[in-house]
């Protein structure tokens, strides 16, 4: 017997050294670990949100990574696999188009310079982003990485924006890059979007902000609302001894809270259209030493450089890639190579990033935003003092206004390179605006703060090319007939349930449906009848949702998109147009499709909306497996395409007949800044990704009805519900 238990524990002593050898770990740096490990404190809640304490604002980070670790471990990796552009080492040759545009557009090279000559402070939070995971993987041999067994600090300058689309080339995709470079041989993943889901790329978020005048206690007031794919982010809080103490969401792998508050004033940010990346025509030919491209009438070289790409089972591919002054080649159209002018990562939104969560006044608030370093995002805020505010985007680059920069611009005229970027009192904002409330959902920012809003006539189109949404619409009218608001008011506009783009749509249909002169009994009379008695709120009975949405979302496949000058899509008007087209037998046909589908997969039409559509979390991965046959949650929210603020995507997947929730309200929180914060979160689904977690799954239903938990910011009262505490 002494022989059996002798050589497990031998084996263990060799599998922990062996560990500690791969990850290149030294005795000097465990030491260190465990030295910062007892310099922080973990305690999580009864819904396993940890509130980590640090003497220091490093410690703080190396305990928010280490969490993040014990939460999902997979999810931090995989959104640094595909920062690195190492997804095809994972995934297969299915990913290189993805790795090469990334590798493109995030220079790993500047990356690592920028750590190199970051701040004494800065680098002392890399290097505990760095430590925390690498801490985490040397204390869980049995956790086994997809790819990335050690951390580098200079990762995060890899990924400088929490936004889950912080990438922006213009119009060129992973399509047009592969075609460039010869990568067409693969069968590319972003060829996997489902062409018939035309929800896909139309969610977004949410941020209000309630001055004293419209606020019943006399404090601002602010929500929170983020729509992003399921289990994209957690909720954290983070204090220091260095004057950090910050709640809210964050990205995983980030050290920075993305959408939040501290004790002093709150950020939201709704992704934006303003144009930040564009596109230029080169006029190229084969020089005496290489490519060269024609600016103001000289040949000027063009740079190239070789990317090695790795792709699981095959041999490396070395890709000569090409750049100018402005940036990297990434396509090909009527023979002209286009060059993308970007700014997708930089130390500068890195320092933002970090320093708005330590801000203590609008005015310190203010002077981060000025830093003009942000560039994929709106920013919603709102204050202690009871001021509120609004800026469209943040990094705006000048250029000449006449212009529409949606189009490729001629890349032989320096005359249209950008000319510095705009000081921030030139951006579209709303600082303190009259009617004392502030929206954005996604949207046009003249309809921010009702007639308060800025006018669209002072500005470039450039500055603001967004087009108005349904939930703008939605938003502008709760706020302009609500009264005064508290918090649990706020939450209820936020959770307002009707659908308002079905006040446009459904009538017509209900117009067109009639002069069918068909029996008031048959299923299509019926159906009409039904959705003319529907009153587009949005409930878990409603049969008219479940026509309603079924028919929009296969009638949004047949309406012209309008493109407005600046390249954005009008939906809105798009609808306006089609309705007014006199398509009413059109609209009549796909009612009939939708009948017949409901048949075929339910016996009848009449299917109640909480019955098709579903909250179901049954694993923990990167794709999303559903099974009708498992429990899950009747969720009564839509798609944020209808107008409906508290969104929910959903679809069916294969060999499925329900609808599963992907993506839409993530992290939500309401805040009160009064002289003692108060707020209420919901996390969608849970806080952990372990499937054997008390937290994988402990919010759903919670999250399926809208009811808001309390969110614990004083220590104090943390510690009144504590469920756990520890050092990492």
């Amino acid at each position: 017997m002494k022989t059996y238990f002798i050589l497990p524990s031998l084996c263990l002593i060799f599998l922990v050294f062996s560990h500690s050898l791969s990850f290149g770990v030294n005795s000097n740096q465990i030491k260190a670990w465990k030295a910062q490990s007892k310099r922080v404190n973990i305690i999580r809640d009864e819904y396993g949100v940890p509130h980590i304490y640090g003497k220091s604002d490093a410690d703080a980070v190396f305990g928010l990574l280490y969490a993040q670790c014990e939460d999902d471990f997979m999810r931090v990796e995989m959104n640094y696999i595909e920062k690195l552009g190492r997804k095809a080492e994972v995934f297969g040759p299915n990913e290189l188009a993805n790795d090469l545009y990334i590798r493109l557009i995030i220079s790993q090279e500047e990356a690592k310079q920028e750590y190199k000559t970051s701040p004494l402070w800065l680098k002392k939070l890399l290097h505990a982003y760095a430590d925390g995971i690498n801490y985490y993987l040397y204390k869980h041999p049995e956790v086994k990485p997809a790819l990335l067994s050690h951390f580098e600090p200079w990762y995060p300058l890899l990924w400088t924006d929490g936004s889950i689309g912080a990438i922006s080339t213009g119009s060129i995709n992973q399509a047009e890059v592969a075609r460039f470079y010869g990568l067409m041989g693969n069968k590319l993943s972003y060829l996997k979007r489902n062409a018939v889901d035309p929800e896909a790329d139309l969610t977004g978020s949410n941020g209000f902000a309630v001055g004293p005048a419209k606020s019943k206690s006399g404090n601002s007031l602010f929500y929170i609302n983020p729509h992003v794919t399921f289990y994209f982010r957690p909720e954290v809080q983070m204090s220091s001894e260095e004057g950090l103490n910050v709640y809210g969401a964050v990205t995983w792998g980030q050290f920075f809270v993305y959408q939040g508050f501290n004790r002093f004033g709150g950020w939201m940010h709704t992704s934006s259209q303003v144009d930040v990346a564009d596109n230029y025509a080169e006029t190229t030919r084969d020089g005496q030493h290489g490519k060269e491209y024609l600016l103001d009438g000289k040949w000027l070289p063009i740079k190239e450089q070789s990317i090695v790409l790795q792709a699981k089972g095959q041999s490396p591919h070395i890709i000569q890639v090409y750049s100018n002054h402005r940036g990297p080649i990434m396509a090909e159209r009527e023979g002209k190579w286009i060059s993308v002018k970007s700014y997708n990562r930089s130390i500068k939104s890195l320092i933002q990033s970090w320093a708005r969560t330590k801000t203590k006044s609008f005015e310190e608030f203010q002077s981060v935003m000025n830093m003009r370093a942000n560039t994929s995002n709106n920013t919603v805020y709102a204050g202690q003092h009871g001021r509120i505010a609004y800026w469209h985007g943040n990094f705006v680059p000048k250029r000449q206004p006449e212009i529409d920069w949606s189009m490729v611009q001629d890349g032989t005229k320096s005359s249209l390179d950008w000319k510095g970027v705009h000081p921030l009192k030139e951006i579209v904002q709303s600082i303190d605006p009259i009617s004392a409330w502030i929206q954005n959902c996604n949207s046009t920012p003249f309809t921010v703060s009702g007639l308060s809003s800025p006018k669209k006539s002072q500005f470039p189109v450039y500055m603001a090319p967004d087009a108005e949404n349904f939930r703008d619409k939605n938003a502008f009218r709760l706020f302009s007939k609500s009264g005064k608001l508290d918090l649990d008011d706020l939450i209820q506009i936020g959770y307002d349930r009707k659908l308002i783009a079905f006040e446009y749509l459904i009538p017509a249909l209900v117009k067109a449906g009639e002069k069918r002169n068909l029996a008031a009994n048959s299923t299509f009379g019926l159906a009409i009848d039904t959705l003319k008695k529907w009153d587009f709120q949005a409930r878990l009975s409603s049969v008219a949702q479940t026509l309603a949405i079924q028919w929009g979302q296969k009638t949004l496949l047949k309406i012209p998109r309008k493109l407005m000058f600046g390249g954005e899509i009008d939906l809105i008007k798009s609808v306006e147009a089609y309705l007014a087209s006199g398509k009413e037998e059109e609209m009549c046909q796909v009612l009939d499709v939708v009948l017949q589908d409901l048949h075929k997969n339910w016996g009848t039409w009449q299917v109640a909306w909480g019955e098709l559509n579903r909250l179901q979390r049954i694993g923990n991965q990167s794709e999303f497996y559903f099974d009708d046959a498992q429990a899950s949650y009747a969720v009564p929210f839509a798609s944020s395409t209808w107008g409906m603020l508290p969104s929910y995507n959903s679809k069916a997947f294969p060999n499925t007949k329900k609808w599963y929730g992907v993506n839409g309200n993530s992290f939500i929180c309401a805040v009160e800044f009064g002289p003692k914060i108060k707020a209420k979160s919901l996390l969608a689904g849970g806080q952990s990704g372990d499937i054997h977690s008390p937290h994988f799954f402990d919010q759903a239903q919670n999250y399926a009805e809208g009811k808001f938990k309390d969110v614990h910011f004083y220590l104090d009262d943390v510690l009144k519900h504590q469920k756990s505490a520890y050092h990492p």
